[in-house]
């Protein structure tokens, strides 16, 4: 058991995506549990923002509020955001291309422009980066989105009906509900009921897991999404394809301009990891909807890397503690 329950630790990201594959093709496939579908759905739907809500309170309550202030190397994340999906859209309106290729560069155009998840911070801490720096960016970036896309997406596809102000005040319900109240939350935990908030703090990993079970949740839903996409498979792997360049390009990117000022691990999760729930929404609301394929897929690359950079953590501490091992062995 005990074995098992450290298999379950480290490879939580993994483990959490091939069981919400899993359970997707059980219920998909097996006759006798449809009648149960519609009962879980309505669950999935109100559990997922849960468990968003959860984990960003646990994180919040480690972040300190005179930490969360905009740093140049935001300033440098979200010029790269604004100018990738730019050159994007000018591409799609001004060369011309087939309709593959056009579905092809709208998906990675959301990819490029989607904000930061709001479960940024979770990963971040886990890998000892700075949440509080993350928080920052993931209002900024949440912002940038909810002016960019109203404004860029619709000269991309002219036949979106939805005016700016409408789509402006529909991504900012759909994210900052769930980013500010939690943190509104653990600031007055932290002022007026500092037993609850000690509490909180005490629950150390806590906040990874509720992570790994929306992670379940939502690789469950993406694979439903890809399966009944009604694409060619080859057009699909085009758009997958896509996805993970920008999912490479933006890890990358956001760990060098991060390194600069000394915050690799903030940087490279505050480019990379994406808010694929809403990137697919908006997709659907303005773009070809094939080309949400995009961010569906984009869960996968993104926690690939995630599982990746947690493995050669672990490796490192191991790593460090043998050899504290061997210097006390020496010293004795």
């Amino acid at each position: 058991m005990s074995l098992f329950i450290r298999f379950l630790k480290d490879w939580t990201l993994p483990v959490a995506m091939v069981t919400g594959t899993l359970v997707y093709f059980i219920f998909a496939k097996v006759p006798f549990l449809a009648p149960a579908k519609p009962a879980v759905n309505s669950i999935v739907a109100i559990l997922t923002p849960l468990l968003i809500f959860a984990q960003l309170l646990l994180t919040f309550c480690k972040v300190e509020v005179r930490d969360l202030k905009p740093k140049l190397w935001h300033g440098w994340l979200i010029a790269f955001q604004i100018f990738s999906c730019l050159l994007v859209a000018v591409l799609l309106v001004y060369c011309p291309m087939n309709e593959v290729y056009h579905e092809v560069f709208e998906a990675a155009m959301v990819c490029l422009i989607c904000p930061t998840a709001t479960a940024a911070a979770v990963i971040t801490g886990k890998l000892g980066g700075s949440a509080s720096s993350l928080t920052t960016y993931t209002l900024l970036s949440n912002l940038l989105a909810a002016v960019a896309v109203p404004l860029v997406f619709p000269w991309v596809e002219p036949h979106a009906e939805i005016s700016f102000w409408t789509a402006f005040l529909k991504i900012l319900s759909k994210v900052f509900p769930l980013l500010i109240c939690p943190f509104l939350l653990a600031w007055f935990l932290r002022a007026f009921v500092p037993k609850a908030h000690a509490f909180l703090l005490r629950l150390r990993d806590a906040a990874f897991y509720l992570w790994g079970v929306a992670l379940a949740i939502v690789s469950g839903q993406t694979v439903r999404s890809l399966v009944n996409s009604d694409a060619p498979a080859s057009v699909e792997w085009l758009i997958a394809l896509a996805g993970l360049v920008a999912c490479c390009l933006q890890f990358f990117l956001g760990k060098q301009i991060g390194g600069h000022y000394r915050e690799r691990i903030s940087g490279g999760q505050a480019l990379g990891q994406k808010n694929t729930v809403l990137a697919i929404w908006m997709a659907y609301t303005y773009l070809n909807p094939l080309a949400s394929v995009g961010p569906g897929s984009y869960v996968l690359w993104q926690n690939i890397i995630n599982s990746w950079q947690l493995w050669k953590k672990r490796r490192q501490e191991e790593a460090s503690v043998n050899i504290a091992a061997k210097c006390g062995q020496v010293e004795e």
